[in-house]
């Protein structure tokens, strides 16, 4: 069963929570890190990417850049502008986005809970990506960035969350993207008892977003191991930071697609194409949102179109029964020649918090149609990983994103 513990955060000072916490390191290109860095030299994404402190002829992943972001934390950490908690406690992180408002756990997870398959994936992920973060993470000998884990929502975790939030939170702020973020922290033994017997109870945790973060800091604490073969499994890098939200104050954002162009077939044949799979109806200028399973908006030479899904192509495997799926098995590969999402150059995805004028903008500048879909399901998810499955890349977009810097978690007991 799950092992999730409390542990000593170092956390910001009130008065500098809200411009030090960052969006996660990887929503950004390097370019747009420099900026933000630029634009608040506070924020934790000048340590996240420690790049942004130097010129582009250094690259993200040159040593130096490592040693920086080590010298910036712990520098911060000495001037005070980052505190240690003085006992384990668990925390409690509230964001509330357009009214919507999730509250997660925050609190460490077993490494070996991940290997033996108690957190569960849906995603593969590539050892390029994870080696930045692994040495990212082994630098600064802390984790930084927290992994977004659910679980099916618990009762009795429910009564505790509620319970601890009529206290005054240690943060209330808002963000410049409009998004809330609440903090309180947990240290009365009777709470951290019943939280943490609580979670051994329960069979999987999942993990929502985060796979290669969650793979690097699994690694370190790995290598860590192999340095010191008398470890107990204790240590604190036998554990990883985490926010874990109950799967019912969740809320997925669709993923949509677009791409450069339509295999050379001219738009009234590929028109024809799609109707061997899909009932295809002119929807006029108004951008075309689905409003539910089987169902597709497509923008192509200026009008968008309604596709649903024939029951030919539907499916009721975990994997192939996902919209991403029908989509990528029966128009992307066989229609438009997009072998592979992950690493063919004709295609690109864009997460449905930039909206479907997006996905317009796009087809007006530099592709020549955009896919948009209906959000995968939580359900969908956990289906997905309890059959020990993955699914295609780009299935889920969570919003509102963890912030970076407002939980640090010591790989060492100091």
């Amino acid at each position: 069963m799950a092992e999730i513990k409390p542990f000593r955060a170092y956390r910001p000072r009130a008065d500098l929570a809200g411009r030090i916490a960052a969006l996660p390191y990887d929503v950004y290109n390097r370019e747009e890190a420099c900026r933000e860095v630029e634009k608040n030299p506070d924020s934790f994404l000048a340590i996240d990417r420690a790049e942004t402190g130097f010129g582009p002829e250094v690259d993200t992943c040159d040593p130096r850049v490592y040693k920086r972001a080590a010298e910036l934390l712990w520098s911060q950490i000495q001037e005070g502008r980052f505190v240690q908690e003085e006992t384990p406690c668990y925390y409690l992180y509230e964001q509330i986005m357009d009214g919507a408002s999730q509250t997660g756990i925050v609190a460490c997870a077993s490494i070996d809970d991940y290997s033996t398959g108690v957190i569960k994936k849906h995603e593969n992920t590539r050892a390029e990506k994870e080696k930045d973060r692994i040495c990212h993470v082994d630098a600064c000998n802390m984790q930084t960035g927290p992994i977004f884990l659910t679980y099916r929502a618990n009762d009795t975790l429910r009564e505790i969350v509620a319970s601890a939030k009529e206290s005054e939170p240690a943060y209330d702020f808002t963000a410049p993207d409009g998004v809330v973020h609440r903090v309180w922290v947990i240290s009365e033994e009777k709470k951290i008892a019943e939280i943490k017997k609580t979670f051994a109870a329960i069979p999987s945790l999942y993990i929502a977003d985060g796979h290669h973060r969650c793979a690097s800091a699994v690694r370190v604490g790995q290598m860590r191991r192999q340095a010191h073969p008398d470890f107990t499994g204790q240590e604190e890098y036998n554990y990883f930071l985490s926010v874990l939200f109950p799967d019912d104050e969740l809320h997925i954002l669709d993923y949509n697609r677009v791409v450069k162009d339509l295999n050379g077939l001219e738009p009234e044949d590929f028109l024809k194409k799609l109707e061997e799979g899909f009932t295809v109806k002119k929807w006029g200028k108004t951008p075309c949102k689905p409003d539910k399973k089987g169902s597709f908006g497509m923008y192509l030479e200026g009008d968008w179109y309604l596709l649903t899904a024939k029951e030919t192509v539907k499916s009721k495997d975990a994997v192939a029964g996902l919209d991403v799926s029908i989509l990528q098995n029966h128009v992307l590969e066989p229609i438009l020649g997009i072998q592979d999402p992950k690493t063919d150059k004709r295609i690109d995805f864009v997460g449905g918090i930039r909206g479907l004028g997006e996905l317009e903008r796009r087809v007006h500048t530099d592709m020549k149609a955009a896919f948009s879909l209906y959000p995968t399901s939580i359900e969908e998810l956990f289906a997905v990983a309890d059959a020990g499955r993955l699914m295609p890349p780009k299935s889920t977009w969570f919003e509102p994103k963890l912030r970076s810097g407002l939980f640090l978690h010591d790989l060492e007991i100091r």
